[in-house]
């Protein structure tokens, strides 16, 4: 009697996962994103406000693109009275990039630079 061998069909992806995956690297890999970190990294910590008025934006933009940062864990919020100072998360940003190098097996040169 020959044992069967059962395959199973079914691809255990976790989408969501990647999905979330993907929108941290969308975060820091957009110019003005990385406009945004290098002055912060400039500066150390800087607010909102210091932010639009530096790289001449509106300050919803600025807002909006600081939310993507900081739900991607890239920046850290710090609330000084009304003020939120915002500042880089150098261990999330390094995280991020060693895990890069580690799927393209390091043969694709990453830098904190975006393409586009």
């Amino acid at each position: 009697m020959e044992a069967q061998i059962q395959i199973d069909t079914h691809l255990d992806i976790d989408f969501k996962t990647i999905r979330n995956s993907m929108d941290v690297l969308r975060a820091i890999h957009h110019k003005l994103r990385y406009e945004i970190l290098n002055l912060i990294h400039q500066e150390k910590t800087m607010t909102v406000t210091h932010i639009y008025a530096r790289l001449r934006l509106e300050q919803s933009v600025a807002s909006q693109h600081l939310t993507v940062l900081r739900k991607s864990g890239v920046v850290k919020t710090v609330r000084n009275g009304k003020f939120i100072f915002y500042s880089i998360n150098y261990d999330r940003l390094h995280e991020i990039i060693g895990l890069s190098k580690e799927l393209t097996n390091g043969k694709m040169p990453l830098t904190f630079a975006p393409n586009n």
